[in-house]
């Protein structure tokens, strides 16, 4: 750790009990203190800071970041407008401000942060650049893997983490931005060289409360660009229009699209089967022809998101095209679990209603027979989504509801929510409803046929499944493995009931 002075950082913050603060290692835990640590009293969405006050006191702590004086505290205290932020701050500065010494890439959206992120990398590693992830998935720093706990995480990781990067020599850190970690200013004190907003739809309405909050969160990306940033804004989608309306028109926006040729980065689809999508893609007067894996019209928006970051750094077009011809797989990003002789199958994210529908559409147009879509929602989240997934599937042939992360709420109240919007859409699937996932996967791939895709939709990467407050082990590819191996949807043997 790097000592920090406080008044040098906060010029503007008022000292009690001290002219200045000098710190070695701080926390926002009380019980993460240790002796002459600093604690940030961050009022919190369940737990209010200064309550653990005292505790960190106890196990330490000898000096205080906090929004007001607190004169029940013979100590040094830090008083600043917002100790979220200035924590995040003070995070960046012990850990030697990383970000100064990479090129800090940020994603950030309601759906696609993972693939672009993922397809981003893929770019920059093809121009023989060393790159560290922060994501959903996991998180890389140039030497190890470890699986992700947060999109986003805190401060004091998300700092650590680029320092672990420029320790091991990378030269890019691409980084998923939540919502939830903008709004909580997880990200502060660091800067972007290039950042792009994917999209902004319904979504986390139970943090946000209404859309206009949400979509200000994802505004707040703006924050943590200098006049050098590059913006990369997707044209097809009226949220991220909206957050590129709010650029500084000094800095650089790259914009990308499928409909509109005007824009800086343009594809046209060649074709489209389960193997691969072909396009072409047309930038600064020159038209490539590609070739992707991943498939959907959404992958390949995700393909020029990614693009239009490299070329925001300067790389060459020759490591867009290899990069993205060489993505294969994203963990649980339409995912392919490959069979023979059986239906096609794909694992997917997908857990809004937005990304419901644009994998449905997908696999829509690669499908020969039968769509079966096996889904539900989260519980103890946005509600107000649930319907309206419902009315998006239905464009399925076989709709399975089933359990997502059911946590404190009963599954079938959930399932119920969702089959709402499958009778308002004016269309008839055949539904079926299976609480128990494992049983509901099994419905699916028994009745589906060679020609068909059954789409495993909401859980995508995840290995563990919420109930109540126990997480068990579950995973959507291993199940599917599972029944594969063993021939499981050989129907001669069973009686279908619909």
């Amino acid at each position: 750790m790097f000592p920090v002075s406080l008044r040098k950082l906060f010029p503007f913050a008022s000292f009690v009990s001290c002219a200045d603060i000098w710190v070695q290692h701080a926390t926002d835990d009380s019980r993460h203190c240790r002796s002459g640590s600093l604690f940030a009293a961050i009022e919190g969405t369940q737990h209010q800071g200064t309550s653990f006050i005292q505790d960190a006191h106890a196990n330490g702590a000898t000096a205080f970041l906090v929004n007001r004086p607190r004169p029940d505290i013979p100590l040094p205290q830090c008083i600043v407008k917002d100790v979220r932020k200035a924590y995040a701050e003070l995070c960046a500065a012990l850990s030697g401000n990383p970000s100064r010494n990479l090129s800090l890439l940020g994603v950030t959206g309601t759906n696609g942060k993972t693939s672009v992120t993922w397809m981003t990398r893929a770019i920059i590693e093809a121009a023989q650049k060393k790159t560290g992830l922060l994501g959903t998935i996991e998180n890389y720093d140039g030497h190890e893997t470890t699986p992700s706990l947060l999109t986003t995480p805190g401060p004091a990781e998300f700092q650590s983490a680029l320092r672990r990067m420029v320790r091991q020599g990378c030269d890019y850190a691409v980084t998923e931005v939540s919502s939830h970690a903008l709004d909580q200013n997880r990200v502060s004190g660091s800067r972007f060289r290039a950042v792009a907003v994917t999209n902004v739809t319904h979504d986390h309405l139970d943090y946000h409360e209404n859309y206009e909050a949400y979509l200000a969160a994802k505004c707040r990306i703006l924050e943590h660009c200098s006049a050098a940033t590059t913006v990369v804004i997707n044209l097809d989608d009226e949220g991220s229009c909206q957050v590129g309306d709010r650029v500084h028109e000094r800095q650089e926006l790259l914009t990308v699209s499928l409909e509109s040729p005007t824009a800086d980065l343009y594809a046209e689809v060649i074709d489209e089967t389960f193997e691969r999508t072909r396009f072409v893609l047309h930038y600064q007067g020159d038209t490539i022809p590609i070739e992707s894996s991943l498939l959907g019209r959404h992958n390949l928006s995700n393909c020029l998101m990614a693009a239009a970051l490299a070329f925001a750094c300067g790389l060459p077009m020759e490591a867009v095209i290899t990069g993205i011809q060489h993505l294969e797989l994203i963990p649980g990003r339409m995912q392919k679990v490959p069979v023979e002789d059986g239906p096609n199958i794909i694992v997917d994210y997908a857990h809004t209603a937005d990304a419901l529908e644009q994998t449905i559409n997908a696999l829509k147009t690669v499908t020969r027979g039968k769509l079966f879509c096996v889904f539900g929602a989260g519980g103890d989240r946005d509600r107000t989504k649930r319907p309206e997934m419902g009315r998006v599937a239905s464009r399925a042939d076989v709709v399975v509801l089933t359990s997502d992360n059911p946590r404190m709420e009963d599954p079938y109240v959930i399932m119920e929510q969702i089959e709402e919007g499958l009778h308002e859409s004016g269309t008839h699937p055949e539904i079926h409803q299976e609480a128990d996932r494992q049983l509901a996967i099994q419905w699916a791939l028994i009745r589906a046929e060679a020609g068909d895709t059954v789409l495993i939709a909401g859980k995508g990467h995840e290995k563990t499944q919420i109930h109540g407050v126990e997480e068990i082990p579950f995973d959507d590819v291993a199940i599917i493995q599972q029944y594969i191996a063993a021939r499981s949807w050989v129907r001669s043997s069973l009686t279908v009931n619909h």
